[in-house]
């Protein structure tokens, strides 16, 4: 799903273009509003999201995916992200770790990242996409929804699935303020404490930075 691009992105999509089932250029209200155009027209059982920004970390990643749905009869698996270099991917800027799911983890602002988050297609069904009243924080409220239904099964694996581009939409400056303000709106939408939730949330990002350096060895 490409927004319109008046760059070089659609003549480089066009060259893997047998590896592209369906390519949509068009004006959207958003990137959530992009993101729900691909929910619709995915037809596998799966759905997670690659952005622009985003790279894979493996070659396996997916299949490593795949396998865990299969195996455990999945919900919902996610795993861990770097944030790394824009020009130079292999420096790594943040590591983050997502953890164990637990429930209580939601009330102190906990989610996985979302580029590293893949859930059945029929989720979307029943749960609904993406809330466009959001132009930021839309997967954190998406998320939410989900990892509140008391009986899916949520799987993670401690592997890092993504390598984030640092730079994108969700990581400038400029959108700082609104991405807290809108992450407090979907928190109280919510009912979980946004006073709690978002002091624990940005001491998790020094965190992240903290433990870039036990990743050093990731390339």
């Amino acid at each position: 799903i490409d927004g319109g691009s008046s760059d070089q992105t659609l003549q480089l999509i066009k060259k893997y273009s047998t590896r592209v089932k369906c390519l949509i250029s068009e004006k959207d209200n958003g990137i959530y509003d992009a993101l729900n155009k691909g929910v619709k027209l995915a037809t596998g059982d799966i759905v997670g999201f690659i952005h622009s920004d985003d790279i894979l970390a493996s070659p396996q990643v997916i299949s490593n995916i795949v396998n865990k749905f299969k195996g455990n009869t999945a919900d919902i698996v996610y795993g861990d992200l770097l944030f790394v270099d824009r020009e130079k991917p292999d420096i790594i800027h943040r590591f983050w770790h997502s953890g164990e799911f637990k429930k209580s983890k939601l009330r102190y602002g906990w989610a996985p990242p979302h580029p590293a988050f893949y859930i059945r297609r029929a989720l979307y069904k029943k749960y609904g996409c993406f809330d466009l009243n959001f132009k930021i924080a839309a997967d954190y409220d998406q998320m939410l929804r989900l990892l509140l239904v008391p009986y899916l099964q949520i799987i993670y694996v401690p592997e890092v699935f993504v390598k984030m581009r640092l730079g994108g939409e969700s990581t400038k400056l400029n959108n700082a303020l609104l991405s807290t303000k809108e992450i407090i709106a979907i928190m109280r939408k919510h009912n979980i404490n946004w006073q709690v939730a978002i002091l624990t949330r940005k001491l998790s990002k020094l965190w992240q930075i903290f433990s870039k350096f036990k990743r050093s060895n990731i390339s």
